[in-house]
C-alpha cells in the first residue's frame, strides 16, 4: 500500500496518511491500534472487493464510479492502518499484505463475494450507510487521530452512501428482473449487518475515543426506512448471523480474498518498482 507498492495511486484518498506519517503524531496503545485495525480491515477488504469491478460493471460509468469509491477506502485504510501500527512498529504494508486470516478484524458483510451487481450494490448501501454513521460519530473522538480520519472520510463516504441509494432505487424501480435481483440481495446481505452494531468491552475501554456501535443503530434504520418506502421494500426478516470477524473469526470468502490480494507482496517480500 506504500508509494512503492501502488506507483502512482497517491491521489487525495491518501493524502491524510501522508501527512500523518510526518506529523509526529502520539502512538497508538494497543486498544487504540485494535479498533484502528476494526476500521480499517473494514476499509480495505471493501476497498479490494470493489476494485474488482474495474473492467466488469455493467457500464463505463459504474467503473469510474467503483473505482473512485475504491480508492476512497483505500485512502480510509491506509490511515488506519498506519496508526495501528504505530503501537508495533509495523507498516501499512506490514498490516495488509502480512497477516494471516484471523488476524483481520474485518466485518463479515465486507467479505461477502461481490456476487451479481445487485448483491454488490446491497452490500455497499449496507456498509456504506453503517459507515456514515459511524464517521459522523467518530469527528467527535478525544483521539485527535481518529477524529481527522473521519473528518475527511464522512465527505467521502456521504457521496458513496448517496451512489449505493441511488443504485437500490434504480434497481428496486427498474424492471422485474432488476427488481428480484435487488430484493435478493438485500436478504443475503442483511444478515450480516447485525454485526456492524454490536458493543464490545473494547468499545467500553476506549470510552469516547471510540463510538459505541448500537448508537449507530438508529440513524442506520432511519435512512433504510426512508429508501426502502420510496422504493416499496421491506426490511428482510432473516436471522443475525453469527459472525465474529472482530474477534478473527471470519466468513470462507476472506481466505480466497486475502490469497488473491497478498499473493505478489508474499512471493517477492521488499520487491519495489
Amino acid at each position: 500500500m506504500s508509494d512503492d507498492i501502488h506507483g502512482d495511486v497517491t491521489v487525495d484518498e491518501i493524502q491524510l496518511s501522508q501527512e500523518l506519517s510526518g506529523t509526529g503524531a502520539a502512538a497508538a496503545s494497543a486498544d487504540i491500534a485494535e479498533y484502528a485495525l476494526w476500521l480499517g480491515d473494514d476499509a480495505l477488504i471493501l476497498s479490494q472487493q470493489l476494485g474488482a469491478w474495474i473492467s466488469r460493471a455493467p457500464e463505463l460509468e459504474e467503473d469510474v464510479a467503483l473505482g473512485n469509491i475504491a480508492l476512497d477506502l483505500l485512502g480510509h485504510a491506509r490511515s488506519f492502518l498506519h496508526y495501528a501500527g504505530s503501537y508495533d512498529g509495523r507498516t501499512e504494508d506490514d498490516l495488509a499484505y502480512f497477516r494471516d486470516e484471523p488476524e483481520f478484524r474485518s466485518a463479515w458483510i465486507v467479505e461477502q463475494p461481490n456476487g451479481d451487481f445487485a448483491q454488490t450494490i446491497a452490500r455497499q448501501f449496507i456498509v456504506s450507510t453503517y459507515m456514515f454513521e459511524l464517521y459522523s460519530a467518530l469527528r467527535a473522538s478525544s483521539d485527535e487521530t481518529f477524529a481527522a480520519i473521519a473528518e475527511k472520510a464522512l465527505k467521502e463516504v456521504d457521496y458513496h452512501r448517496d451512489h449505493a441509494v441511488q443504485w437500490v432505487l434504480r434497481l428496486a424501480g427498474g424492471t422485474e428482473e432488476s427488481r428480484s435481483r435487488i430484493v435478493r440481495a438485500l436478504g443475503d446481505m442483511w444478515p450480516y449487518a447485525d454485526e456492524l452494531f454490536r458493543d464490545d468491552p473494547l468499545i467500553e475501554r476506549l470510552g469516547d475515543a471510540a463510538v459505541a456501535p448500537s448508537t449507530l443503530r438508529a440513524g442506520f434504520d432511519a435512512v433504510v426506512d426512508t429508501v426502502f418506502a420510496e422504493a416499496e421494500l421491506t426490511v428482510p426478516a432473516v436471522s443475525a448471523s453469527s459472525a465474529g470477524g472482530r474477534h478473527g473469526s471470519h466468513s470462507t470468502p476472506l481466505g480466497h480474498l486475502l490469497s488473491e490480494m497478498q499473493v505478489l507482496a508474499r512471493r517477492h517480500p521488499g520487491a519495489t518498482w
